[in-house]
């Protein structure tokens, strides 16, 4: 089996899974328990801590464990909603934004919140100036995505959130997919909260963070204990933790020659398939994007004709967000970019990495300008060419 559908999820890396096995055995206790068993968790707890705040260069109280990216999300965005509402209940968005941002600002909706969805251009981007227009007195919140989980675009938040500041309102970026895979540090991109998760750099399911400024108010959104200094509730997840950070301090040490090797293997990808299928469209190569990722338009042929044909093959990809895959409904990504209905159904995702090889992609380049040939034989829109 040939695996391109990195950017939903990653394999764990055998030195991360190593690294957690004694935490499920030997040292197994709860960290708030003050015993020699509880207080050798919550070491480890907090050297993790310590480490991804390095890594992003925050500092460790600002640090806060979650189960993943979905509730660093909902965390930050409700979290400041709530807690800045009698500032004002205006906010803004991205209309590109994933599903666990998005969903989170239309509940937000129904409770009295404004809320505005910004455009993007062609290629996917936020313009800065739409976002100073959008801005209102009573704006407190704007959450813009760091780089788009489907077609991989960067988006630039530096710009963005000095907009916002100079505003006076607070500014989080979903960082899922850049996280591990891009150098990111807090104080360059001025953001106030940024949400990651483990699974997207090597480590393992169930277990993210959410990185929160000093002196940013948020309510928290799950009650109980007094865990995480009384900003997430719930026994911390300690080998998920243990294994997050040292996922993430391998993902340090190897950026710069995964960048490299992969970004090649993408671009060589990318090449021969237009090369080869004529009536292809990728999406956004000329704007900055995460050296993985690769989303490409079929015209005439469906996305998920595409992806149950290569997946016969033992060729593993996504149509569009994985999130969403098993919706009948073309991608709200490519719809905001402009992407016709039709052309926006027939969109395929190739997210390379750590594992990802010159011949796998040789077995790619071969195979798939044959499935895209039968499928347009039989499609009543290839007929019609």
């Amino acid at each position: 089996m040939i695996y391109l559908d990195y950017n939903a999820t990653t394999p764990c890396d055998p030195r991360v899974l190593e690294a957690m096995l004694p935490f499920f055995r030997e040292h197994f206790g709860n960290p708030s328990s003050l015993h020699r068993f509880g207080q050798e968790a919550r070491q480890m707890v907090e050297k993790a801590r310590s480490v991804i705040a390095r890594s992003i260069g925050a500092k460790e109280e600002e640090i806060v464990f979650t189960s993943g990216g979905t509730e660093s999300n909902n965390l930050a965005i409700r979290g400041i909603a709530q807690a800045l509402r009698k500032k004002g209940n205006h906010l803004v968005t991205s209309s590109i934004e994933h599903h666990a941002v998005l969903n989170v600002f239309r509940a937000l909706e129904k409770e009295g919140f404004a809320v505005t969805y910004l455009p993007v251009n062609r290629e996917g981007l936020v313009h800065p100036e739409d976002l100073r227009k959008a801005l209102r007195p009573e704006t407190t919140l704007v959450s813009i995505m760091h780089a788009n989980n489907e077609t991989g675009v960067i988006e630039p938040i530096e710009e963005l959130s000095r907009i916002v500041h100079e505003h006076g309102a607070v500014f989080h970026t979903d960082a899922v997919q850049t996280v591990g895979k891009i150098p990111i540090q807090v104080d360059a991109l001025d953001v106030d909260l940024l949400s990651a998760s483990a699974h997207k750099f090597y480590g393992p399911k169930g277990v993210g963070f959410l990185y929160i400024r000093k002196g940013t108010r948020l309510v928290p959104q799950i009650l109980g204990g007094h865990h995480e200094r009384g900003r997430r509730a719930g026994t911390e997840n300690v080998p998920g933790i243990v294994g997050m950070a040292k996922a993430l301090e391998i993902a340090q040490d190897e950026m710069h020659e995964e960048a490299r090797r992969v970004g090649t293997l993408r671009d060589r990808l990318e090449e021969e398939l237009q090369a080869r299928i004529p009536d292809i469209v990728i999406v956004s190569r000329e704007a900055p994007r995460l050296y993985n990722t690769s989303l490409v338009l079929v015209e005439y042929v469906e996305g998920e004709s595409l992806l149950l044909n290569l997946d016969f093959e033992g060729i593993c990809v996504s149509s569009g967000s994985a999130c969403t895959s098993s919706s009948l409904e073309p991608s709200h990504v490519l719809l905001a970019c402009g992407y016709p209905h039709a052309l926006a159904h027939g969109s395929i995702r190739f997210s390379l990495g750590k594992w990802t090889t010159e011949e796998e992609i040789s077995r790619v380049v071969t195979v798939f300008p044959g499935i895209v040939e039968k499928l347009r034989a039989i499609s009543p829109f290839g007929k019609a060419r």
